[in-house]
């Protein structure tokens, strides 16, 4: 179990790395008028295959860890406990969601028009990431949730 902990956040660098690459040429690509680049591709596919590496893991996580017992007490324990919350409700739902956004963003990149190529990325891939930041358990977040940035083995 805590190496699979380990490996999920170690690999939450590699998603935040691809993502921010893939935003950033987003809107260099946006800004510059550029052409769609294989680079451009390959950061949202990279992006995307960490994103599914990272969900892997999180559902390991989900199985073998404790957080699927906890609803033998009903959904309304669930809500009551900081933690549990954190981790099964609002982590794991916005993670998905974003997972989501990765993928449907990445056929939507493909199927758009050159012209429309940067912004649909931006948006898609813009959002996911959000989302991500914002439901990572970071070393400043409330002392229950937070994590370290880095595992300890």
């Amino acid at each position: 179990m805590q190496a699979v902990l380990a490996v999920h956040s170690i690999v939450r660098w590699a998603v935040l790395l691809f993502g921010i690459w893939t935003v950033l040429n987003a809107i260099t690509g946006l800004t510059t008028k550029r052409a769609f680049s294989k680079n451009d591709n390959i950061s949202n596919l990279l992006f995307m295959i960490f994103c599914d590496i990272q969900l892997l893991f999180g559902i390991l996580l989900l199985v073998m860890g404790p957080w699927l017992d906890m609803f033998q007490f009903g959904m309304g324990e669930v809500m009551k406990n900081k933690v549990s919350r954190f981790f099964i409700i609002e982590h794991g739902v916005m993670m998905i969601i974003a997972w989501l956004l990765v993928h449907v963003g990445r056929v939507a990149v493909k199927k758009a028009n050159e012209a429309k190529k940067h912004k649909t990325m931006l948006i898609y891939f813009g959002l996911a990431l959000f989302l991500i930041l914002i439901s990572i358990p970071w070393p400043f977040r409330d002392e229950l949730i937070r994590r370290d940035w880095f595992p300890s083995f």
